[in-house]
């Protein structure tokens, strides 16, 4: 077959010379001679080649492997279990400077035959068993280091996943996660043994070592791409971002953004860029298709600096580096900075150990398998890593809309999850974490078991490895207060003020809302001077000045509130106010962060504050309250606790489930414990109307959502009525939020605008609780 495609090339090649003489062309005669010699070339295959029908050619690799088409036999690679040592940046860059010097020496003197053999090597599939081999770094603890050292290539086991591949990966716990196929020497750990490659994840820039059965090529991206995850996750949509950078350059797909102004909001831009990406992805990367997302040649060869960036720790990557300092004087030996790598069987082998009895499990993050525990679970016996922490406050109210969590209450991740059937509790727990920590099979039982009471409702405190602690409503509460990572000044507590020394109190309200704060202070009894409201939704100003007759003094937009007008209106004895939480509650997918949108509307509330202040020397009592969403990014709720300079209090009281973290609160007031007055409605009976009965004790956290009422994961009504299930009535939200009846019904609104009036609002008997304390500085009717 050789020699016939080879007789037919010959045979067109001389067409082609005798039509162009035929022509006339001018350039026959140089195109002649090029002619002439691609016949002489195809005349040596056909007479030379072994493969001529007929003809009995030599057998290969009798003259040496230098001269021969057959190629060298991989390697054999023994791979030992345990962990893999440590290869510093200084070693590695070692490494690839000998590395580098003994190729460019072999470029120099090495034979001609093997400069033909390694020239006549086609490109293969970087999966295939016949991939090119390229060099590799010398390995540490070699006895004779001037010899050369033989060269293999990696992933060479034939299944796929080569270097510089754009991949999905899965492990345990988490989505299918974006990322790219990356050489050992790049971790800085050892190979990764057969059948599994070295990941490093996007997002993060974090390695793990994963099973090749656990990859997807990134074509596959309908199947793997996980919108809720998407949505609820901005690292996964961060990841998305990047692979689909990417993917768009190497298919030479030009994503145009739209043009940025000073009233262009960035993060809708943003957002628009990649709904155009996952469009583009979901339709097979069209045109070129899958074809197109293969590396580029250069990133084929992992100890080119393709991306240096990759060789520093992440989070020094954006960084230009310093220049260089003198070396240290102090004899003092440094500890090693080892990255972060995770490995899906780390959490495994150690929880084996802790049933051995040879390991505690105080000192491993039970959520990760992590070693590097700074604190103690809240909920739960054992450990917790810093980021399993930041990852807890973030994530542990965080609702879909069934009204249950989103992810494990252990691990704050997790794709199948199993709910509690206890209609007062919204707790999951992945499937992952119930086998691993509880018992194998003990999640298969569990969905066999209805209903299913969670490991935080059951009876028993123990259930295998899993062992609740008993004073965990304690431990939650300092775990959300504080996070201890600022020292501030204690607030300034004030001594009570004698009865006939005592005056009216002046009010500042930010974001009043529906006048809460005002209703509070007229129950307890305290005479109020002055109230100033800033508040700019019309529905609750209409509420307020129909209530409370007029004694609200509206101020309107709080950005237009300067310092002339609190000198102007002042001076103020308490500030209070809760900024807009859309933008900062991590329930939001498309939340902006304390610094864009709504968010930056706290720092208003901290420049107005500063103005209320008592000046030096001025020592009458001054209170404040700021009040948000609990359910808030770390570094936001870090960034606000700097700037108020105070630690967070978490308030306790009310009818909501969970309540006990619905509020944060920024209060300088005496702690004292918390106790309910014999008018509070702490079942949802007593606040529904005759005739209907409740179906659950407490409900859920009411929102601005309509469907925010519906209770359990089956979306069940909260209330019986005529053998029939009905939703709250207004005037049973009222009673819920601790507001007289009737209250929002002003001006004829809807029930739908009357929930968002209360879902905006305070709730009144945690508003109570923190301003009694005033009774004993300010005049009381």
């Amino acid at each position: 077959m050789f020699a016939s495609t080879a007789n037919n090339a010959i045979v067109t090649a001389a067409a082609f010379i005798y039509k162009n003489r035929e022509e006339g062309n001018p350039n026959h005669e140089e195109k002649c001679n090029k002619k002439q010699s691609l016949i002489f070339f195809f005349s040596f295959l056909f007479w030379f080649c072994p493969f001529k029908q007929g003809a009995r050619g030599r057998l290969r690799g009798g003259v040496g492997w230098e001269v021969s088409l057959r190629q060298r036999p991989m390697p054999r690679v023994t791979f030992q279990a345990g962990d893999p040592y440590y290869i510093s940046k200084r070693t590695r860059e070692e490494l690839l400077a000998k590395w580098k010097l003994e190729v460019s020496t072999t470029a120099h003197h090495c034979p001609r035959g093997r400069e033909i053999g390694s020239l006549s090597q086609q490109p293969t599939d970087p999966a295939s068993p016949t991939v090119a081999t390229t060099p590799e770094p010398v390995s540490i603890g070699d006895g004779d280091k001037t010899s050369p050292k033989s060269t293999e290539s990696e992933y060479e086991d034939g299944r796929g996943f080569g270097i510089g591949e754009l991949v999905w990966g899965k492990l345990r716990g988490f989505s299918w996660w974006p990322g790219r196929i990356v050489s050992w020497l790049i971790t800085g750990r050892s190979r990764a043994a057969e059948g599994t490659r070295w990941v490093m994840w996007y997002g993060d820039c974090k390695f793990s070592v994963v099973c090749v059965e656990k990859l997807l090529p990134l074509s596959s991206f309908h199947n793997a791409f996980h919108q809720p995850t998407y949505n609820k996750q901005p690292m996964y949509k961060k990841a998305i971002f990047e692979v689909l950078q990417i993917a768009g350059t190497r298919s030479g797909k030009n994503f145009l953004m739209c043009t940025v102004s000073d009233d262009t909001d960035t993060s809708k831009l943003v957002d628009t860029q990649i709904k155009k990406m996952i469009e583009w992805a979901m339709t097979g990367f069209q045109p070129i298709g899958p074809k197109g997302l293969e590396p580029p040649e250069a990133e084929l060869i992992p100890y080119k600096e393709v991306y240096p960036e990759m060789w520093v720790e992440p989070e020094a990557a954006a960084y230009t580096p310093p220049p260089a300092k003198k070396p240290r004087k102090s004899t003092a030996t440094e500890k090693p900075k080892v990255k972060d790598i995770i490995d899906e069987r780390t959490r495994e082998r150690l929880v084996y150990e802790v049933r051995q009895k040879c390991r505690n499990i105080e000192d491993i993050c039970i959520s990760c398998g992590s070693l590097n525990v700074s604190l103690e679970h809240p909920l739960f016996i054992g450990g917790m890593c810093q980021s399993c922490k930041n990852c807890f406050l973030e994530c542990a109210y965080q609702y879909d809309d069934d009204g249950y969590q989103s992810y494990c209450t252990i691990c704050c991740g997790g794709r199948e999850v199993l709910m509690c059937g206890n209609s007062n509790c919204c707790r999951c727990f992945c499937v992952e974490c119930v086998d691993l920590l509880v018992g194998p099979g003990a999640a298969q039982a569990a969905i066999k078991e209805d209903p299913w009471n969670c490991y935080m409702c059951g009876t028993k405190h123990q259930y295998g490895l899993l062992e609740r602690r008993m004073d965990w409503p304690c431990r939650l509460q300092r775990f959300f207060g504080n996070n201890h990572d600022q020292d501030f000044a204690p607030p300034k507590l004030y001594p009570p003020v004698l009865a006939e020394e005592r005056k009216p109190i002046r009010v500042l309200s930010l974001f009043d809302g529906i006048a809460t704060g005002l209703l509070v202070l007229k129950e307890l009894g305290i005479q109020v001077e002055r109230y100033v409201a800033s508040e700019v939704c019309e529905h609750s100003i209409t509420v307020g000045i129909v209530r409370h007759q007029g004694h609200i003094m509206y101020v309107g937009d709080v950005r237009n509130v300067t310092r002339k007008n609190i000198q102007e209106w002042g001076p103020f004895d308490l500030v209070i106010g809760g900024s807009p939480c859309n933008d900062l509650s991590i329930v939001n997918p498309a939340r902006k962060g304390l610094y864009e949108g709504t968010g930056r509307l706290f720092f208003e509330f901290y420049r107005l504050l500063h103005e209320a202040r008592p000046k030096e020397g001025d020592h009458r009592p001054f209170f404040w309250l700021f009040e948000n969403v609990v359910a808030m990014g770390v570094s936001d709720k870090r960034d606000i606790s700097r700037f108020l300079e105070v630690y967070v209090n978490s308030s306790l009281i009310s009818l909501f489930n969970l309540s006990l973290y619905h509020f944060i609160t920024l209060f300088p007031s005496p702690v004292r414990p918390l106790a309910t007055m014999c008018t509070d409605k702490l079942d949802l009976q007593d606040c529904l109307e005759h005739g209907r009965t409740a179906k659950f004790d407490k409900v859920r956290t009411i929102t601005t959502r309509s469907n925010s009422i519906k209770q359990g994961k089956d979306q069940h009504f909260p209330v019986f009525m005529n053998d029939k299930e009905d939703i709250l009535w207004c005037t049973e939200m009222e009673r819920v939020f601790g507001f007289p009846v009737h209250y929002t019904d002003v001006s004829n609104m809807s029930r739908l605008a009357r929930q968002r009036l209360l879902g905006r609002s305070w709730s009144v008997p945690v508003i109570r609780h923190l301003f009694a304390p005033l009774k004993e500085y300010f005049a009381c009717v």
